[in-house]
């Protein structure tokens, strides 16, 4: 069962920060462009425009991937609910790796949105 508790909270974790940062990021940027903290890529850190709106269109698209992937990580958690370790640990492991397609594959979006609303240098397109 300790082990159970463990992996349901390790399980947890992806959709948790996502539907956090995606919140706050949603609400406000990280006030200075950084290499620390936040969306970094090229285009993001051009200047505090597109700073800003990467910030708010990666925060919503976390947000609503969090919602999502939230219950459909806890329903199969329940299901192993009393099951062994392995399986605890295969499908704990399984789901993690799902939950990391959508983490990741939210930057392709962004990108895109940046690269329709801003030009190369950084400049609000007309």
């Amino acid at each position: 069962m300790g082990f159970w508790i463990y992996m349901f909270f390790m399980v947890l974790t992806i959709p948790a920060i996502m539907i956090i940062f995606g919140r706050i990021f949603m609400k406000k940027a990280p006030e200075k462009i950084n290499w620390v903290f936040g969306y970094r890529t090229r285009r993001s850190m051009m200047n505090k425009d597109t700073w800003a709106f990467a910030h708010k269109y990666i925060g919503r698209l976390w947000w609503i991937c969090g919602l999502v992937l939230l219950p459909l990580s806890v329903i199969p958690m329940l299901l192993l609910l009393g099951k062994d370790k392995d399986m605890v640990g295969g499908v704990g492991a399984a789901i993690t790796i799902v939950q990391m397609i959508p983490l990741v594959g939210t930057i392709f979006p962004t990108e895109r949105a940046l690269k329709k609303n801003f030009d190369d240098n950084g400049w609000p397109r007309s």
